[in-house]
């Protein structure tokens, strides 16, 4: 008994640690998406440049919170991405690399012809154990290190984004090559990961 408490206080503590209130949250700090409209997320992205059309701003937004929760449905994805990794490994499921994650959402953006912003393709500790990959957002022309993060890998279809520089788990590099191939390769990959084939 004096375990469980002690557990749950620990739990609670860590929660409070790692859960500030929105008003306490620095301004560098990742955010999980709560919805199609979240309004942090929309005036960031929003905010990356003074030309960047707050239309096409929300329409990013949308985006990736919905992609992230079709593809989660559409490859019975489980809560750990971990997990869901062994289970691809071991043919239990087709798909949810957070490669194939990073590259339906590319080819869900790419079919809304941004204007005013510019997607990147973010990489982490590439050929490691650890490595990730992602979409960031930029304004058009704006340096990638200014970018948002849109990640919907590490919570199984729930949309973490936020700074590059907030992120305490990796430091990202461009690769503007993997864009470009993914980019070329849209209906091959398209295919392998069940996407309906959209036109870029």
């Amino acid at each position: 008994m004096a375990f469980s408490r002690r557990f749950l206080h620990l739990t609670l503590l860590t929660f409070t640690a790692v859960a500030p209130s929105a008003e306490a949250r620095p301004r560098n700090a990742l955010e999980l998406a709560n919805s199609t409209e979240d309004p942090a997320l929309i005036a960031r992205l929003a905010h990356l440049g003074p030309m960047v059309n707050p239309a096409e701003a929300r329409r990013v937004g949308a985006i990736a919170y919905t992609t992230g929760n079709e593809m989660a449905r559409e490859w019975r994805v489980v809560s750990s991405p971990i997990i869901q990794n062994f289970l691809i490994n071991i043919g239990a499921r087709k798909a949810g690399y957070c490669y194939q994650w990073a590259t339906a959402l590319l080819y869900r953006l790419d079919a809304a012809k941004l204007k005013t912003l510019e997607l990147h393709w973010g990489e982490s500790d590439v050929a490691t154990d650890t490595e990730h990959n992602l979409i960031v957002v930029t304004a058009r022309g704006q340096p990638f290190a200014e970018g948002i993060m849109l990640d919907n890998w590490r919570h199984s279809g729930h949309l973490l984004w936020g700074p590059l520089n907030g992120d305490p788990s990796h430091t990202w590099n461009e690769n503007a090559g993997e864009l470009a191939g993914r980019r070329a390769h849209r209906r091959e990959l398209s295919a392998t990961l069940d996407l309906p084939l959209i036109a870029p």
